[in-house]
């Protein structure tokens, strides 16, 4: 309760405060983490050439430094066809980077004390798991009773990414839940339904209330809106021909969230000022809840490990990434999803960070040229998540 008060309270000052950074963001240099300045036409070329050289129709780029956004721009197209800017405000679907929002409004449940991390989530329903429709397959395998929110938010509930990975099509829990990492959208789409459950309210009003209006992300959503057709982003294959504007009828906690760059920047600022949650519950969600031992995370099930990220203390919190680099603890999200690959990354003792949104299946080839040389981000593990590495990385790899 008093998380949400002081949230709306400070909705005023943090929307004027993003407000004058962004109108400065094209006039200022932004610092990399190792202090070196680049100035705003160097971030242009090296945008635009970078987009050029992987053919990725548009991308929008928020830079932080010191807590706020010194840096907000959009690049390229949202509608070729139309020669339509891409624009700060142009809508986007989320995919991934959903995740992060929804597990950051599940810990304000928690802290309400609405829900518990470690409480198995089939007693907060009202009928047996395997009663509901999604679940059947689970009713021969007794150790769904063990998975709690704990592992649904932190991947390690032993379910696939999804379960159309298996010939037939099943649900399967395919290790004991809570002993290993692996990436799940099933699992977050059950914390979602035991979330929906509790509270009695859909992803839809509980993302409204916690997040987006809280935070003042006014161009934000769980489904598609009429009211964001003015400014929406088409998307765009790896060839640049057109998929289609994105229609997300249902909330799905998993990837349905329709965003933009400077909403979701605003989201990310409070997560890096510890302005939403609070600072001991953002304690508890950007702390390790697992190493990751895998070699890639996709796919997800994958047995191959490795200890090449073991001295960056790879892991993963609640609904984040972690790893840790000489400017101290960092966290992470991926997006990706046909047509959309979104990237966001902040260093926790810098304050510092970059958030990448594309409307390209190319987005991917640019995170780290960007990350490196407009963040001077050397260490995020892009290999292990399926990315290209630096180009410092690979000189220095063994």
């Amino acid at each position: 309760m008093l998380w949400r008060f002081l949230a709306r309270l400070l909705v005023t000052s943090w929307t004027i405060a993003i407000g004058s950074a962004f109108l400065c963001a094209q006039q200022l240099p932004v610092t990399r983490l190792d202090g070196s300045k680049i100035l705003p036409a160097q971030i242009d070329a090296t945008v635009t050439g970078s987009m050029e050289a992987a053919r990725v129709t548009g991308v929008g780029i928020a830079i932080w430094n010191n807590d706020e956004v010194v840096y907000l721009k959009a690049y390229g197209v949202r509608d070729l066809a139309k020669h339509l800017p891409l624009t700060p405000d142009s809508v986007m679907t989320a995919a991934s980077l959903t995740k992060a929002a929804f597990a950051t409004m599940v810990i304000a449940v928690v802290h309400d004390r609405i829900l518990e991390l470690d409480k198995p989530v089939y007693e907060y329903l009202p009928k047996p798991l395997p009663e509901y429709q999604a679940y059947r397959d689970l009713a021969d395998d007794p150790r769904y009773q063990q998975i709690t929110m704990r592992m649904l938010l932190d991947h390690t509930s032993g379910f696939p990414n999804w379960r159309s990975i298996s010939d037939d099509k099943k649900l399967r829990i395919y290790f004991p839940p809570g002993s290993r990492f692996a990436y799940s959208g099933e699992g977050i789409d059950l914390a979602q339904l035991v979330v929906e459950t509790v509270t009695r309210k859909s992803i839809n009003q509980l993302m409204q209330e916690r997040i987006f209006q809280p935070l003042g992300m006014a161009r934000t959503s769980m489904v598609s809106e009429k009211r964001f057709e003015d400014d929406r982003a088409n998307r765009y294959d790896e060839e640049e021909k057109s998929l289609g504007f994105e229609e997300r009828n249902r909330g799905d906690a998993a990837g349905s969230m329709q965003t933009t760059l400077r909403d979701y920047a605003r989201f990310v600022e409070a997560v890096l000022s510890a302005a939403i949650p609070d600072k001991q519950d953002r304690e508890v969600m950007l702390s390790p809840q697992i190493q990751i031992i895998s070699k890639r995370e996709f796919p997800s099930l994958a047995s191959e490990t490795t200890t090449d990220n073991r001295a960056i203390h790879l892991s993963y919190g609640l609904g984040w990434g972690l790893y840790w680099t000489p400017y101290g603890k960092a966290f992470f999200k991926e997006g990706h999803a046909e047509g959309w690959r979104h990237y966001v990354v902040c260093f926790d003792r810098a304050k510092a960070g970059m958030l990448i949104m594309t409307n390209s299946s190319n987005g991917e080839d640019i995170y780290s040229g960007l990350l490196e040389k407009l963040l001077g981000d050397t260490f995020t593990p892009l290999e292990w998540e399926g990315f290209k590495p630096s180009t410092r990385a690979l000189l220095n790899h063994p």
